[in-house]
């Protein structure tokens, strides 16, 4: 239902963002509306070109951010629009090389999917069925107390999730340690350690963990 109301979601989020742009960044607005022209067109294009239904939408994301990109850097009124992106392609330059670290070893370790074929990894599919499979209490405990004490580089959990998934990991333990990776790890508990204490750090533990896993358990059991 949402792929098929794609273009109805993105345009009303498009006008949200021009909307922000010209209320808040108090970037003038006809360089926003000729900015939704082009991606307008890029839309009609690719449609037109492009064969792969799913690859459709690449075209104009990319188009959208290269115009959002253009008309923060050339907004000579507000300097703040244009330190906004240059930090923001800086992030990107730290986040990508990790990004892919990640794709590459969750492919290698765990395998992945590819038009709907599996592929296997080098850890046994069994392995992870056994522990993560399925929705049981064990199985989105497990995951979201292994989750709590892995350290997870920013979205490196994506790709690591989805060659869980691949192999055999529930939906319910998937979300579970989505829910837990981020929220802790075990440098992160030891620096709120040293400020909190150690009751309070394991009391926060057990309620990231706790919350995690019955999270987890619900969303497997009715989806």
């Amino acid at each position: 239902m949402i792929w098929h109301s794609k273009w109805i979601i993105a345009g009303i989020l498009t006008l949200m963002l021009g909307f922000s742009l010209v209320k808040i960044l108090k970037i003038k607005i006809l360089p926003v509306i000729l900015s939704g022209i082009a991606v307008a067109i890029s839309i009609a294009l690719s449609m037109l070109l492009v064969e792969d239904p799913k690859m459709v939408p690449i075209i104009p994301m990319i188009t959208g951010i290269a115009a959002l990109s253009i008309i923060t850097l050339k907004d000579k009124d507000n300097e703040e629009n244009r330190e906004w992106t240059i930090s923001t392609w800086g992030y990107a330059k730290q986040i990508i090389p990790l990004l892919a670290i990640g794709v590459v070893t969750a492919g290698f370790l765990l395998g992945s999917t590819h038009d709907g074929t599996t592929i296997a990894g080098v850890i046994p599919n069994s392995w992870i069925s056994a522990l993560v499979g399925g929705n049981s209490i064990f199985s989105n405990f497990f995951a979201s107390f292994v989750g709590a004490f892995m350290y997870f580089a920013t979205l490196t959990e994506v790709p690591i999730l989805q060659g869980l998934i691949a192999s055999g990991m529930g939906k319910g333990p998937a979300l579970a340690l989505l829910l837990a990776g981020p929220s802790l790890s075990l440098p992160n508990m030891l620096v709120i350690r040293g400020v909190m204490g150690t009751k309070k750090t394991i009391i926060f533990v057990i309620l990231v963990i706790t919350m995690a896993t019955i999270s987890g358990f619900i969303y497997g059991f009715f989806f």
